[in-house]
């Protein structure tokens, strides 16, 4: 082929013109899915403009490999048991700056763009946040050249669907796999032996040197997929492989001819459950050993990978930090940590010293939590059961480390107690936690309070001994996303107001600061507003069979169900509202409650709690009484995909967690940078929220973290709150009649018992000043201009919460890397 024909060759393969993508899209139909058009169904459709899209991004993608390989790059390479991207296929039009494009291709052959883009099904690989995070800052390390991988699971069916049945959540399985993924790219060359169980074996080698063989009693292998991660408008792109656990030999002949059908593909069946699903129950013991299974099975392959790739352009291991900045995002992965020691002194025979120095300087560790349960910790019998050469390590790791404590701080037994590996106050476990602090160079908390909460809290004693590992990195989230591809509207608005500078620079968004004072554009902003209203009203009718009125204030709280998100106390207010209304009293201003989230599936509260929202709106929405002022709705199975419906839409964003419990929240920051006002606590990232946007713009209730800890230490008494308030026991008492639940006082007596018996979350400590700030609410949404102007101010200045910014901190403070920028 000369090279006229190939340049002609890649303007249809790769090309960006409205023919070249319409040619390549029935390309694909036919050469890739053996489709033409006249029998090819909206899917068949989807996935040629898949693969049409993905050509073009693989070209950004293999000169980004080349170059990284050419110049031995230093890599970012983030290990998370977690990654929730979303649908891929209009972030990545987006990203390559080709939607007027496509949408222009797809019209030429009849066909709908946004229709097209409902057919991909979300690879649900996480559970909420932690997930969510992980894939903006993937997308963030595109977007700003930073060379990047992340290692993960290739979970079969991921965080379950949510349905509703009867008003209880129901989990079905996310068969995401159903109908492929064009977007991944399977490497069967690339594959790992990944040894569980058995025994060690402790000899000297032909040297004399002490060694330990590790004889497995089961082996599992996993295999990598690969999908490219696109910076926005560059030629950057980063990836994630993600590993699927397969059986070394899938069938076994000898046990299937002498009639053993079922142990012919026994260890398929062992190998595959690895990653068959993301978070097995863990309450079980085999559960416990299914979800350590995981996480090793994770980070022995993307260890191993790593070392594969840095055999390509180095020596030996003695280099790997300067080639690796490895991020652990929570302690899911912190048993990379004693793996990659097995690997330097068992496989590279490195020496211990040497090993562990090389393992610190590497490793770098994420705490996403306050809850002290949340803080991962095994059973030793398990941990050595599954792991038995690893659990040396971390004896060893322990035994030097202790050493170094006792030596600092002689005679203080309960120091070496409280610091060590192992937490022996009753049954024996490895605190995960611990591990990562210690194996790591640097701790980071991802909010200024939660950063402050982890040094005077739950990494109390880790970060007085070590003082200066412990640092803040500020959650972020992605504008591309969250933003320009949830609400296009509002992206456009700004452009045509300041530009569109602010789309590679969120802070520029303060040049929307003048504006707040400009009628014309403060009009326009609410058009843009009713009008997402509306689009989210149009969905809740088609969807959930249920009128709202786009003029009646949204006020939403969609997140994880958890008791100290404190779903109840915004319920507890909706209640309040609906007594006023039957009372026959000024109702103030009309609402919309929107509620969206999953509980885990054996978090009996949590479930309960959806149940109430769906039994409060049952007979709200029916009561003629209310008709007008409240309304009141559950969005089932909220995730990245519909999260478009959500925040564009909302006026009032519910971040009421208790305080000294949240780490940060980034549906806050996602809520604000779509114009939605806050009402919420001095806990996580609101802190700083408020800081940006003004406490002004903000509505602040609720107790300190301190003054949580002090009333607590004082012994908090949550029946008293509900003598002395008389609205509050009027709520409570409705909810225990059995209003809503059809004359049934059982139904949420657990619920109602457990507030006034213990209220761990202080949500009637809360409900006063919770119930005043939703006044001064009301107030502010009676007054038009002003609400507007705190919108505007709230996008104006939110900029700091871009998980950019975020990024180039990690950059800066943890990982010492720069942009490495790729040309052509």
């Amino acid at each position: 082929m000369t090279e006229a024909e190939r340049t002609a060759a890649d303007a249809t393969r790769t090309g960006s013109s409205v023919a070249a993508i319409e040619q390549a899209l029935l390309d694909n139909l036919f050469y890739i899915l053996g489709k033409f058009p006249d029998v090819a169904t909206q899917n068949d459709y989807y996935q040629a403009l898949a693969y049409t899209v993905r050509d073009r991004l693989l070209r950004r993608w293999i000169l980004s490999a080349r170059t990284y390989k050419n110049t031995a790059a230093r890599t970012v390479c983030y290990l998370s048991a977690e990654f929730l991207p979303g649908p891929h296929l209009a972030a990545n039009v987006l990203n390559l700056g080709l939607e007027r494009e496509v949408r222009a291709a797809l019209a030429g052959l009849g066909l709908d763009f946004d229709a097209l883009v409902a057919e991909e099904h979300e690879p649900g690989l996480g559970n909420g946040g932690l997930g969510r995070l992980a894939a903006c800052y993937m997308e963030s390390m595109a977007n700003l050249q930073i060379p990047a991988i992340g290692y993960g699971i290739r979970y079969a069916f991921g965080i379950f669907t949510q349905e509703l049945r009867d008003g209880w959540q129901v989990e079905v399985s996310d068969k995401w796999l159903r109908y492929g993924n064009p977007w991944e790219l399977h490497r069967p060359k690339i594959t790992f032996d990944v040894k569980l169980g058995g025994h060690t074996e402790h000899y000297r080698d032909a040297h004399g040197r002490y060694r330990v063989r590790w004889t497995p009693a089961r082996v599992v292998r996993g295999v990598a997929y690969d999908t490219p991660i696109l910076g926005y408008r560059t030629s950057s792109a980063s990836f994630l492989r993600l590993f699927s656990a397969e059986a070394p030999e899938s069938f076994d002949f000898e046990a299937f001819n002498v009639g053993d059908y079922y142990g012919a593909v026994e260890d398929k069946l062992y190998s595959e459950n690895l990653s068959k699903v993301l978070y097995p129950n863990d309450d079980p013991a085999a559960g416990k050993r299914l979800r350590l299974e995981q996480q090793y099975f994770m980070v022995s392959c993307a260890l191993r990978d790593m070392l594969r790739i840095h055999a390509q352009t180095a020596a030996g291991p003695s280099t790997f930090h300067v080639k690796y900045a490895i991020q652990l995002n929570d302690t899911h992965p912190a048993v990379a940590i004693p793996e990659l020691m097995r690997l330097f002194v068992d496989e590279y025979e490195l020496e211990w010293d040497e090993a562990w120095s090389i393992t610190c300087r590497t490793f770098s560790y994420t705490n996403h939590t306050l809850l002290p349960e949340a803080l991962e910790r095994w059973p030793v019998e398990l941990f050595g059961a599954v792991l038995p050469r690893h659990l040396e390590i971390v004896y060893e790791i322990n035994r030097r480390f202790l050493d170094e404590v006792r030596m600092r701080h002689p005679n203080d037994a309960d120091l070496v107690r409280r610091l060590s590996l192992i937490d022996e106050s009753g049954s024996r476990y490895v605190r995960m936690a611990h591990l990562a602090c210690v194996g790591s160079h640097a701790v980071n908390g991802v909010a200024a309070l939660h950063t402050e909460l982890l040094k005077s809290t739950v990494l109390k004693d880790l970060h007085a001994f070590y003082p200066q590992k412990i640092s803040n990195q500020t959650n972020g989230v992605t504008p591309r996303r969250f933003l320009m591809l949830d609400n296009p509207d509002l992206a456009s608005l700004i452009d045509g107001a300041i530009g569109d500078a602010w789309r590679r620079d969120l802070e520029r968004l303060t040049a929307l600061e003048p504006l707040v004072e400009d009628a014309g554009f403060r009009a326009a902003w609410r058009e843009v507003k009713r009008a997402a209203k509306t689009r989210t009203a149009h969905a809740v009718r088609q969807h959930l069979h249920l009128e709202v009125d786009p003029l009646t204030l949204f006020d939403v709280q969609a997140k994880r169900i958890h008791e100290y998100k404190r779903q109840h106390l915004n319920l507890l207010h909706l209640v309040t509202l609906y007594v006023r209304l039957k009372q026959g009293r000024a109702p103030g201003a009309p609402r919309t409650f929107l509620f969206g989230g999953k509980a885990a599936p054996g978090y009996f509260m949590a479930k309960l709690i959806i149940k109430l929202v769906n039994s409060v709106a049952d007979v709200v929405n029916r009561d003629p009484d209310v008709a007008g002022q409240l309304k009141v709705v559950f969005w089932p199975n909220f995730n990245v995909q519909n999260s478009r419906y959500i925040y564009p839409a909302a006026d009032l964003s519910e971040q009421i967690s208790t305080a000294g419990k949240e780490a940060s929240g980034t549906g806050n920051m996602k809520f604000a940078m779509n114009g939605a006002l806050t009402i919420g606590t001095l806990d996580g990232a609101n802190v700083e929220i408020r800081e940006r946007v003004g406490a002004e713009n903000f509505f602040l209730f609720g107790m300190t973290a301190d003054e949580v800890a002090a009333r607590r230490a004082a012994g908090y008494n949550p029946f008293r709150c509900y003598e002395e308030n008389a609205e509050l026991r009027a709520a409570l008492e409705l909810v225990a009649s059995g209003h809503f639940s059809h004359g049934d006082r059982t139904l949420f007596r657990p619920l109602v018992h457990d507030l006034l018996h213990r209220d761990d979350y202080f949500v009637l400590a809360d409900y006063a000043a919770y119930v005043e700030a939703q006044e001064a609410v009301t107030r502010a949404w009676q007054d038009v201009e002003r609400w507007t102007r705190m919108s505007i101010l709230n996008v104006a200045r939110i900029g700091y919460f871009s998980a950019d910014r975020a990024i180039l901190g990690y950059c800066r403070d943890i990982w010492h890397i720069t942009p490495l920028p790729i040309e052509g």
